[in-house]
């Protein structure tokens, strides 16, 4: 099982997306903040630096709108990129982490081991049982790499991330077929018939991570067996979805 709680409340970017209470996403702050608000998952994205660091960080280019693969991880820093390493450091250990690789076209033809999949195995490796990994991706060959390496990686849990434009008839047999642990569909995908679609993936074998409800489709979500909501409004949806557990109780 990846996440104890249904739904477990996973903090997008950290406190969410942009600019959440005053703090920037994908930031130690941020999820330090998101943490404070009493989550026990994060979500985060990587990208790897030109001297093989995973910077943490949504955009392929970073603010002078040069690639990030061609700057260097002192570059980044000095601009505020945190590595994944000084975020992993600062989390508490009970804090479980999301982490979503963000493939590049240069992994295509740079050395395999350099490629960002390789590098999040070997911080995979270092890391193992220290704290709970998920691991999601839209590039399915990238998590794909890391099944094939099960033994190092530990007991890290693989996802399949579909957008709207791979629908649930698509992505649920691909991430069962590729032998992955869950598939996170974006809510849009889940407007119609989430309970069947989410019961259809639970027979799969598959959790299913929703990204990024609001409070009122947390909610939906929620009554219709999601496993997880990963979310840009923490209060908002913590609140509503304690509301819908006394309405209920």
């Amino acid at each position: 099982m990846i996440f104890d709680d249904k739904p477990s409340i996973v903090g997008h970017r950290g406190l969410g997306s942009g600019l959440q209470g005053g703090y920037r996403e994908n930031t130690v702050a941020s999820f330090l903040a998101a943490v404070g608000r009493g989550l026990s998952w994060v979500e985060l994205d990587v990208h790897r630096s030109a001297d093989g660091q995973l910077m943490v960080c949504h955009d392929p280019v970073d603010a002078t709108g040069q690639s990030i693969v061609t700057r260097t991880a002192a570059d980044l820093a000095a601009e505020g990129v945190a590595t994944l390493a000084e975020v992993l450091t600062a989390l508490p250990a009970d804090v479980a982490v999301d982490v979503e690789i963000k493939s590049i076209i240069d992994d295509a033809v740079d050395p395999p081991a350099q490629r960002t999949h390789a590098l999040v195995a070997d911080v995979l490796q270092q890391h193992r049982g220290t704290r709970r990994f998920f691991v999601s991706s839209f590039d399915p060959s990238a998590v794909v790499h890391l099944g094939g390496h099960r033994e190092a990686i530990g007991e890290a849990a693989l996802g399949l991330i579909a957008g709207t434009c791979l629908p649930p008839r698509q992505s649920i047999p691909a991430a069962a077929n590729l032998g992955l642990d869950a598939v996170c569909l974006h809510t849009d995908s889940l407007s119609m018939t989430p309970e069947r679609i989410i019961e259809t993936a639970h027979l799969a074998g598959l959790e299913v991570m929703a990204w990024c409800p609001g409070p009122a489709e947390a909610v939906r979500l929620a009554a219709a067996g999601v496993d997880a909501v990963c979310v840009n409004d923490i209060p908002g949806v913590q609140v509503a979805l304690a509301s819908a557990a006394r309405s209920r109780g």
